[in-house]
């Protein structure tokens, strides 16, 4: 099949042939990979500008996304691909497989760079999900930064540059031009256009942007980077929430309760609550939210059964249509696994491109995955078009990117996505910090210690 680019599209290929080094901020859905694809046959190809090419992507998408996207265009079908995966053995013979584009997963650039050390052979990078070198301080993004003098071409491809706030943006710029626009280094960046937000002492907990600063940032990288939303480009089918309340019994929510307090007032020592304590905490309280928890030697205890209950209501609902569930703990997975075995359902735990596969084809009723390992770059949106989250997360990033595997072009039906919610939980607390799309982190501390104090007058 011939590839033929809508307007933006070609735009955006004229801009990396025009551009050495430059961020595609588009939605998801626009067609980021085969726009990366076409450039890069035209630059290896037609104008000998690159020669080695190098897509560093999350595993999944490493796998088989642009090895499926490569063969489906006349145009970029006969580019040879070598995937870098596997044991180091593996990944060392891959790199010396005669191709044009090597693929790496992201977890795996420290050991490459180190590999390579002062003999880099990649003139062009992809980083497909930019936002993973969103961290300053990550090995990840210090070992791609050593190396960056060494790379002519770099693109940075994301959805979502900047999902807890514009202090994001600071290490993908830094990968693009080594500093020139937004500063040589984060301390500096954070003191030009941030104040102080909540501190303890001389701990500051966050940052809150300064007037201006907004724009300010915006403008200065505005040259080197593309953003475009898909609001604006596809005609994509609605995308409708559905919110399902998860109510326990008289029995389970006594259960429930006295654990949450337990835990909480023992958390609750007269210390500050910080963003650590915090996210261990709120991650307890989710499991029990979803009905089992984790023990010391990581044995998990059923607390209950109303949001197992809920789902196999849910799926009896939707009268066979298929469904992809997002779940967030390993015995969530193992629970919705039991409880179905004896069904009728064609079931599935998404692991490698088969499954991505035969969901496409029809071929899987009910597929299960965690949102951390499918968020990014799969397309699955012709096997459906009901999503459920059994269990809920409260990063943003995953759960926007993980809706858009079904909400992308392609679709041709109204996306459902169902969110189990146990009333009276931690639940209600996640669903209201996506709610507010911004400042997660800070809600994840405000809404525990409105728990801490209720739990504090209940003692009295």
């Amino acid at each position: 099949m011939e590839f033929m680019p809508h307007k933006y599209q070609q735009y955006c290929i004229d801009k990396v042939l025009e551009l050495e080094n430059i961020g595609l901020f588009l939605d998801m859905g626009l067609g980021k990979t085969s726009i990366s694809l076409m450039a890069i046959k035209e630059l290896k190809y037609y104008r000998f500008e690159v020669q080695k090419v190098l897509v560093i992507a999350p595993k999944k998408v490493a796998e088989g996304t642009w090895q499926a996207e490569k063969d489906k265009w006349d145009q970029t079908k006969n580019l040879r691909i070598s995937t870098v995966l596997g044991s180091e053995k593996q990944r060392i013979k891959a790199l010396y497989q005669k191709a044009d584009i090597y693929i790496i997963n992201r977890e795996n650039v420290v050991w490459l760079v180190d590999y390579f050390q002062n003999d880099w052979p990649f003139d062009m990078v992809v980083c497909d999900e930019f936002s993973s070198f969103k961290n300053h301080k990550s090995k990840r993004f210090k070992a791609l930064a050593s190396v960056k003098p060494h790379i002519r071409r770099l693109v940075g491809l994301t959805g979502t540059p900047s999902p807890n706030g514009l202090g994001d943006l600071w290490s993908q710029l830094y990968l693009l031009d080594e500093g020139e626009r937004l500063g040589e280094r984060y301390t500096g960046f954070r003191e030009r256009y941030f104040d102080p937000g909540q501190r303890s002492g001389y701990v500051v907990y966050n940052y809150e942007v300064k007037p201006g600063s907004e724009e300010s940032i915006l403008n200065k990288i505005s040259d080197i980077c593309v953003s475009m939303k898909a609001d604006d480009y596809l005609d994509l089918p609605d995308m409708i929430e559905n919110e399902i309340a998860v109510i326990l019994d008289a029995k389970s929510e006594k259960a429930y309760n006295d654990l949450e307090k337990k835990m909480v007032l023992e958390m609750d020592n007269g210390e500050i609550i910080d963003a650590v304590s915090a996210a261990a905490l709120s991650n307890k309280l989710l499991q029990l939210s979803n009905g089992a928890i984790y023990d010391e030697n990581h044995n998990w205890h059923e607390i209950h059964k109303a949001k197992i209950e809920t789902l196999l209501e849910l799926l009896e609902g939707l009268n066979g249509k298929p469904a992809l569930i997002f779940y967030n703990f390993q015995h969530d997975r193992d629970r919705i696994l039991k409880a179905l075995e004896k069904s009728d359902h064609r079931i599935r735990v998404l692991k490698d491109v088969k499954d991505q596969e035969d969901w496409n084809k029809g071929e899987i009723d009910i597929l299960l995955t965690h949102p951390a390992s499918s968020a990014y770059g799969l397309n699955l949106q012709e096997g459906g078009n009901h999503v459920i989250w059994f269990g809920l997360t409260w990063n943003y990033e995953l759960y926007t990117q993980a809706n858009k595997r079904l909400h992308r072009q392609g679709q041709k039906e109204k996306v459902i996505v169902h969110h189990l919610v146990t009333k009276g939980s931690r639940d209600e607390d996640v669903m209201e910090a996506l709610k507010r799309k911004e400042g997660v982190q800070e809600y994840v501390l405000e809404s525990l210690k409105a728990r801490i104090d209720k739990y504090r007058k209940e003692a009295k």
